[in-house]
């Protein structure tokens, strides 16, 4: 028998750890190549490892709620082989269903090569109470961050770690506030006359009464929390409304849904027409397809759609549909039902989350006419979409106007005020409204 390491495999660009969160086989179990043998966790998406070889498992190297970095041992196994041990080749995470490609994993050499930019990192000691990972670790080098200044950093991350975004907004703020300088010592008149600095606010003591009852916020609720406050701290939000007769897109949906379901085994929503809006939108106004970097505004080349989906458990999670502006109306259609079945039933892979240029939101699935959605970093803006309702409406007509029932829903938009301005972000709303209003009920599907 061979020994055998199963390494943690890549989980796409940025992650660069994941939590263990249970293990499906126990110490001496068998398994069989493309088993599913342990649940992780990343900051963004929960997802299932599987073993790319038949055997035993020996050792299990991580427990549950332990730490592994990309490329780490997280078992052991005993393989059919000459004595020897044999290559580690880590896989991509999957779900139970995910068909298997004919594309070759990387070895352990190609994970090797990778991580040497990281390796500088490991040089720069830091106290056990804090963890970083090498990138962050990395990056707090080249910028003589001190252990200090980065036990003031407040981390977005799991377990309130500091992710990559998180030390590069540091950086960016730290750059933009003048250093201190060495000045004379005081005069007690300067003493007196000077400003008390004023301490950060203090939140209030919860207070628990008899029968409440305290629920403890679940790994996903704290990584979401902390993010909602990240975005809020770092984007100062502005949130323009628009009201939109869609009557159109309700005729044209009415009439294609059952043809569409027959045809393509898909049910037909109003998500892939409020992307194909917003995808032509963007293309209209570029510059609401960026993200930010300290002074640098980065214009994004794709067009990758994030989708705001409710999961049974109450959480949420945002699944990117990727070059949007290449998809058809049909292609959008299956693309959003693959992602939002697959979301709800924690079937996500790691990379599913990831790449998101723009956000839509729809809180008229809830009956909510509209809202006030939070932006998701790195991104610029989101638009939530609220319930459609019937109402009376003026109409104008060639013999004047007249009132008539249509099918009208608000649109909210949120934007960083620091790269959009109000022009641009009611102008980029408009613009969507007028392609709703304005759909073509001889559109093809």
């Amino acid at each position: 028998m061979a020994e055998y390491k199963l390494l943690l495999p890549s989980m796409g660009e940025g992650v660069m750890e994941a939590t263990i969160i249970s293990w499906m086989f126990n110490e001496g179990d068998m398994v069989k190549e493309d088993d599913s043998v342990v649940e992780i966790a990343t900051d963004k998406v929960d997802s299932d490892v599987p073993t790319p070889v038949s055997g035993k498992i020996v050792k299990i190297l991580k427990q549950k709620d332990e730490v592994a970095k990309i490329g780490e041992a997280i078992a052991i196994m005993e393989v059919a082989g000459a004595g020897e041990t044999v290559a580690e080749q880590p896989q991509e995470p999957k779900s139970h269903n995910e068909v298997k490609t004919e594309i070759p994993a990387p070895t352990q050499e190609d994970i090797k090569e990778l991580e040497k930019p990281l390796a500088a990192a490991a040089t720069q000691e830091f106290s056990g109470d804090l963890y970083l990972s090498p990138l962050v670790k990395n990056i707090a080098q080249q910028e003589n961050i001190s252990e200090t200044e980065l036990k003031s950093i407040k981390g977005s991350g799991l377990e309130g770690r500091i992710t990559k975004e998180d030390i590069l907004a540091y950086v960016s703020n730290r750059s933009a506030t003048p250093q201190a300088v060495a000045a004379p010592a005081p005069t007690p008149q300067a003493v007196v006359s000077a400003p008390v600095a004023q301490s950060a606010p203090v939140s209030a003591p919860v207070q628990i009464g008899e029968g409440d009852e305290i629920i403890q916020m679940d790994r996903v609720r704290k990584i979401i929390a902390d993010a909602m406050v990240n975005s809020k701290r770092t984007s100062p939000h502005v949130t323009s409304f628009i009201e939109t007769d869609v009557t159109n897109v309700v005729k044209w949906r009415t009439k294609h849904k059952d043809i569409f379901e027959k045809r393509e085994g898909e049910k037909l929503t109003y998500m892939p027409i409020f992307v194909k809006a917003i995808v032509k939108a963007i293309q209209d106004f570029p510059l609401i397809n960026v993200s930010v970097d300290g002074d640098k505004i980065i214009k994004k080349k794709n067009i990758n759609i994030g989708m705001a989906t409710a999961l049974p458990d109450g959480n949420l999670i945002v699944p990117v549909i990727k070059n949007a502006d290449q998809l058809s109306l049909s292609g959008l259609a299956k693309a959003i039902n693959d992602l939002a079945y697959r979301a709800r039933n924690k079937k996500l892979r790691p990379e599913d989350t990831q790449g998101a240029t723009y956000t839509i939101s729809n809180v008229g699935g809830f009956g909510n006419l509209m809202g006030t959605p939070i932006i998701p970093q790195p991104q610029v803006a989101i638009l939530a979409v609220g319930a459609i309702v019937k109402k009376p409406a003026v109409l104008e007509t060639k013999d004047g106007d007249v009132i008539a029932i249509r099918n009208l829903m608000f649109m909210s938009h949120s934007y960083d005020h620091r790269v959009v301005d109000g022009s641009l972000g009611g102008m980029f709303l408009k613009h969507v409204h007028d392609y709703l209003q304005n759909w073509d009920l001889n559109t093809e599907i």
